[in-house]
């Protein structure tokens, strides 16, 4: 007997979270030949199937995909995935990124490439993405609920075979310190080479180890820091667009509105209305 297709998702309409966020999630039955791509996500996209079956399509080839496997497709991967004809696949997903994604995905049994693997705990896993889809919501509660869900599904990867943290490497202490110097300076006019004295390295030694464990420049992570700090502002006070850009560290209101709008679709008026009515 054919069973009909249904589809259960959440997208989140704000990604506050630098280190991590749940960009969407839920469950689905897809249709026959249901297709997604040839394209690429701007996060990391992990689906559990629990039935059926289907492929996975990428530059270096077709993977099959059956009941009881998980796939991963990484951020900026060129791919497709379809549903099988005749056993059509359903499955759990759930799709996030943020600082520290990159390295919290290195601690799972993915760390080596692999996009396919068998879990060892398979109801653990799809219990961990339910949690995350049951969550879901826009509130500040809502959105903890789910990075708390998704936390705890990562542990359970990080625990399949396979899954062996590594100890924390002297790269990483640098851009831990970084961070830090940056979560209490950010409103000041900091630059690069402010950062990398302050860690003791070079500016050209701060950008690989940024690149390394990170995946962005210091540049790139100390903006996005400023314009997520920005729509805290936005969403809890009646500060003035000029004031939010000079407490988020930025002394051109012009150039602010700007750089919101490329970091978050969105001007920062529209930005503080919207979220207010939500």
């Amino acid at each position: 007997m054919e069973k009909d297709p249904y589809k259960f998702s959440y997208k989140a309409d704000f990604k506050e979270n630098l280190s991590l966020s749940v960009y969407n999630t839920g469950y689905q039955r897809c249709e026959p030949g249901y297709t997604w791509g040839m394209a690429t996500r701007d996060h990391y996209l992990l689906h559990f199937v629990t039935e059926g079956r289907g492929h996975l399509k990428t530059p270096d080839g077709q993977q099959e995909i059956s009941a009881g496997e998980l796939f991963l497709i990484r951020p900026g991967l060129l791919c497709s995935y379809e549903a099988d004809e005749q056993q059509p696949w359903e499955y759990y997903w759930v799709g996030f990124n943020g600082t520290e994604a990159h390295r919290l995905m290195g601690l799972t049994p993915f760390a080596d490439g692999r996009q396919v693997m068998v879990p060892e705990n398979p109801i653990r896993i799809r219990r961990g993405l339910k949690r995350i889809y049951e969550a879901r919501g826009n509130t500040p509660a809502a959105e903890a609920r789910m990075l708390g869900g998704l936390y705890l599904f990562l542990a359970a990867l990080m625990e399949e075979p396979g899954g062996s943290p590594p100890r924390q490497t002297t790269a990483r202490q640098y851009v831990d310190q970084a961070a830090r110097f940056i979560s209490r300076n950010f409103s000041r006019d900091i630059t690069i080479e402010d950062i990398a004295d302050f860690v003791g390295i070079s500016a050209s030694h701060l950008y690989r180890v940024f690149s390394q464990e990170l995946g962005m420049p210091p540049t790139r992570f100390l903006t996005s820091y400023r314009i997520q700090e920005a729509c805290t502002l936005l969403r809890n006070s009646n500060m003035t667009i000029s004031e939010v850009a000079v407490s988020a560290g930025f002394r051109d209101p012009l150039y602010f509105s700007r750089v919101f709008k490329k970091e978050k679709g969105i001007s920062p008026t529209a930005y503080g209305k919207k979220s207010r009515q939500k």
